[in-house]
């Protein structure tokens, strides 16, 4: 289990933007600098962002803002926008446990329970920590 670099590329989007966008036009190609990805993949995880209406992407050459303050968005929020988590949820269970077998036909539904209080653990956690916190310990 992994979760996509998106996530983190996000949080340092809207770090920038927070950070900068009252001094300098915060472009995907300014964040691409910072973050060092190709301008192509800021655009894609900008518009994951706009569409979850966190930020505002002013097209052409105007730079991208917040929607919301910095305290008023949550890690669990980002997480949501950008993540590709399956309806199932963040864990995967192997695929054909042997049903013949005791702890094959009981595997999926101990370890369904456990991977959800996990998942909601780590969720609730990120609900808790926002933008501003991010922003207040670089600064």
């Amino acid at each position: 289990m992994q979760i996509s670099t998106r996530y983190s590329i996000a949080l340092h989007i809207l770090t920038c933007i927070e950070i900068y966008e009252d001094k300098d036009k915060v472009t995907s190609d300014y964040l691409a600098e910072s973050i060092q990805v190709n301008p192509v993949i800021i655009r894609k995880i900008l518009q994951q962002l706009k569409s979850a209406n966190i930020v505002k992407v002013n097209r052409g050459t105007g730079g991208a803002h917040l929607l919301k303050e910095a305290k008023d968005i949550s890690m669990y929020e980002v997480y949501m926008a950008v993540s590709c988590i399956k309806k199932e949820g963040l864990f995967n269970l192997h695929d054909n446990p042997n049903p013949e077998c005791p702890v094959g036909k009981n595997i999926k539904n101990t370890l369904d329970e456990k991977f959800y209080q996990i998942q909601k653990v780590m969720e609730d956690k990120m609900k808790s920590i926002s933008l501003k916190d991010i922003v207040d310990d670089i600064i």
